[in-house]
């Protein structure tokens, strides 16, 4: 209702030259009421589908509705939408998070990006909260303790009913995950992992055994008795990690591995640490048991006079060469030293080319593997064939690693001088 002015004919005027005054009445513009302040067993999924159509613009149903009204310290109501698929612009700069921000229907600001952390910036809504001012600025707004209150509440609200699409509706969650798991991703590793106990339950990665999504949750549950780590692998797709040497021998064992398949996953799990008390461990950078560690250590040290050659053929190339346990019928990998991984190298290298960041690099070489044997055999026999196998061995761990050779050149005659 809006006290309107309007215009009349004076009484006792002329009616060939009347005369006009103006008057105000209170006048009824709309008599419908807001669909969030309705409740929400009087509104049918059909009335939020149009709600949600004609308001953002959507023409797909909307995946989840959330509606909250809530009394207490600060009263609001709330209706929010999780969106069946990301919209067009979503990882772009254009996009523009926030829920719509009313106070007793009067609409204060379109985008409101305080109500939502960044991490739920996919849900679209509107908020109505008769606690607010109408004429409060947007810079007040930042420092408003009921809106912090609000967005507090609806963090937890958005979390609760992601929590149970996940346990009623697995397909619908993960649905939900390959529209905004990276988001979700972004949020733990944010902030030095101030969000890390709120996501962790709700972060999925792919699993080697179950060829599909799984939570930390679920993995530890599905874990070996004496497993002591959630084993990890980074690389660009679940096809290339099901073909990396370093984790053949744990499929085979059936132990579970986490495939880590874009670049904020290794960042989530160094922030995480560990989950329910079990340390993240790359297989791609070490031995995975002390068992493995010990058999590599002994191997090291009954054929040092190989590895202390190649070492010496190949510089400041590697920091290391020694034995690996974790290898069966490859020859050869690359592990990375303690702190940057090769996934993190390529990062950096990715944002900043020239900052000169790199892993350290270990080889290592499978003593069981034919190729060993002949690489040993040249070592004491003829060095400047071993000196050809050292340096080829190095070349196929790098492509292995995804990582550039440092001489294409050099590699392709290496492989023509060895042929002949």
């Amino acid at each position: 209702m809006m006290e309107v002015t309007k215009s009349r004919k004076k009484d006792g005027s002329d009616p060939e030259k009347p005369e006009w005054e103006s008057y105000t009445e209170i006048e009824t513009l709309n008599s419908m009421e807001p669909i969030w302040q309705r409740a929400r067993q009087n509104v049918t999924d059909a009335e939020y589908a149009k709600f949600y159509e004609d308001k953002f613009r959507d023409f797909d149903a909307p995946q989840r509705i959330i509606h909250v009204s809530a009394e207490g310290a600060v009263q609001y109501k709330a209706l929010m939408f999780i969106p069946s698929k990301a919209p067009f612009d979503y990882y772009t700069r254009n996009y523009e998070r926030g829920l719509q921000l009313y106070s007793g229907g009067v609409l204060i600001m379109d985008k409101c990006a305080d109500l939502l952390p960044e991490f739920f910036q996919f849900v679209r809504g509107v908020v109505d909260s008769p606690d607010l001012s109408l004429n409060i600025s947007r810079e007040l707004l930042q420092h408003d303790r009921q809106l912090k209150l609000i967005e507090k509440n609806l963090e937890k609200k958005i979390k609760a009913d992601l929590i149970k699409l996940l346990k009623d509706d697995r397909e619908g969650y993960e649905k939900f995950w390959k529209n905004f798991g990276r988001q979700i991703k972004y949020g733990c590793a944010e902030g030095y992992g101030v969000n890390r106990e709120l996501l962790s339950d709700l972060v999925m990665f792919y699993s080697s055994t179950r060829k599909k999504p799984v939570t930390l949750e679920e993995y530890v549950a599905g874990m070996k008795e004496d497993q002591k780590y959630i084993y990890y692998a980074v690389c660009e797709s679940p096809e290339k990690a099901d073909r990396l040497p370093q984790t053949e021998t744990l499929r085979e064992s059936g132990t579970e591995v986490l495939y880590f398949t874009e670049e904020v996953d290794e960042f989530v799990a160094q922030i995480l640490g560990r989950f329910k008390d079990k340390e993240f461990r790359s297989v791609l950078d070490g031995e995975v048991s002390e068992e493995a560690e010990k058999k590599a250590s002994e191997a090291s040290d009954a054929h040092k006079a190989v590895f202390d050659f190649v070492k010496n053929v190949l510089g400041d190339k590697v920091r290391e060469v020694r034995a690996s346990a974790r290898l069966k019928s490859h020859p050869v990998c690359l592990a990375a030293g303690e702190g940057l991984s090769f996934e993190m190298e390529k990062y950096f290298k990715a944002v900043q080319p020239d900052a000169g960041i790199k892993a350290e690099r270990i080889l290592e070489l499978n003593c069981d593997h034919p190729v060993f044997a002949a690489l040993e055999k040249a070592v004491s026999g003829d060095e400047e064939r071993a000196k050809k196998y050292a340096k080829l061995l190095y070349c196929q761990a790098l492509l292995i690693a995804d990582m550039p050779l440092e001489d294409p050149s050099e590699y392709t005659d290496l492989v023509c001088e060895l042929m002949v």
